[in-house]
């Protein structure tokens, strides 16, 4: 495999900090040439000083030697103050920026230089904080930013999710959860990792084993597309359930909807995909999906019989399950009924009543 470089850097929107003193940083989602994606958060003099070395580097492409060669962005000075105003108005021309800097010719942007800038850092995964001191605020660009940069939100309050099950990290961008955690989402990315905080820690968790406070966020999810959109599978799948499909490497499949799980509907994946969207909705769910999906209800039904049998399994079984090895499924089944009954809160228990 050759050198990494960045396929593409999207601007989320800045953060307001306090500590050690107030200061705003740029949220950076980056995708690297393996697939990954990280989150890496700087300053704007950072990035400034980022620019004016590049542009040392290559006198020809930033026009010092002729102005008509120039190739390389421009990007306005740091004023002497800035504020939460210059902060917000700049996010438009560092957007483009960003654009325009991994569409430069390879020498320029897959240079070492580019490269190390938008590398992960110690402190991107856990930043420097002081818990006496209130937490940062999250200014997040819209979904149609690249038609109006213009138009930011206010301060808001990110997502918060539980965690219903533990989950041991494999790798040091992502995070370990324990049942119970709440977390706050910064990024929902299509392929099911999440990208997450918890207090002082940031990192991705797979967002199977996270489920909502307030009930799914169906504004989140895109709407589907009937005539699908074509896909060539990189890695065979064996199916495990019904309602889902084996896959050869090298197929082309037709994707109908991209859920915000990891879990894409594909031609004929759901036999009843068609009359779960003759609802009224313009939008639907995971959550929806799940419930019409028959791998959802045989679940139910596991479960269901799982715990009209749990006391006779106990009696049975005088030998400690310690000796066992118990398998960690990849993604958990979701909590039953009756959990959400007993252990979730008024909002979440409404949404199955």
């Amino acid at each position: 495999m050759g050198d990494a470089f960045i396929r593409h850097i999207e601007l989320l929107g800045y953060e307001k900090r306090f500590f050690p003193s107030q200061h705003y940083v740029y949220m950076f989602l980056v995708k690297w040439n393996d697939l990954s994606e990280k989150v890496v958060y700087r300053r704007f003099t950072e990035i400034y000083e980022f620019h004016k070395a590049l542009k040392e580097m290559f006198p020809i492409e930033s026009g010092d030697i002729n102005i008509e060669n120039r190739i390389i962005p421009h990007l306005p000075a740091p004023k002497w103050f800035d504020g939460q105003r210059s902060t917000e108005n700049r996010q438009g021309t560092l957007a483009e920026y960003c654009y325009a800097l991994v569409n430069l010719p390879p020498k320029i942007s897959r240079c070492l230089h580019v490269v190390s800038f938008f590398k992960v850092r110690h402190d991107d995964m856990n930043p420097i904080t002081d818990s006496q001191i209130k937490k940062p605020e999250v200014f997040l660009l819209p979904k149609d930013s690249k038609k109006n940069l213009t138009d930011i939100t206010g301060p808001i309050v990110l997502q918060t999710y539980r965690a219903i099950a533990d989950y041991e990290k494999s790798s040091t961008s992502e995070m370990a959860l324990k049942a119970g955690d709440m977390v706050d989402v910064v990024e929902k990315s299509e392929n099911g990792w999440w990208f997450c905080q918890l207090k002082n820690k940031r990192g991705w968790v797979p967002a199977a084993y996270l489920e909502p406070m307030d009930g799914p966020d169906e504004s989140e999810e895109q709407e589907p597309n009937y005539a699908g959109e074509a896909y060539t599978v990189q890695k065979s799948y064996t199916a495990v359930e019904e309602d889902e499909l084996t896959l050869k490497e090298g197929d082309t499949i037709e994707v109908i909807h991209k859920l915000l799980d990891g879990w894409w509907v594909i031609r004929s994946t759901i036999r009843n995909v068609k009359s779960i969207h003759r609802q009224g909705r313009k939008q639907i769910s995971q959550e929806t999906y799940r419930r019409n999906s028959k791998k959802y209800i045989q679940n139910q039904r596991k479960r269901q019989g799982n715990s009209q049998n749990k006391a006779n399994v106990i009696i049975e079984k005088k030998e400690p399950e310690d000796n066992k090895p118990k398998a960690q499924p990849a993604v958990p089944p979701r909590p039953s009924k009756d959990l959400i009954l007993n252990r979730c809160t008024e909002s979440t228990r409404s949404k199955i009543l």
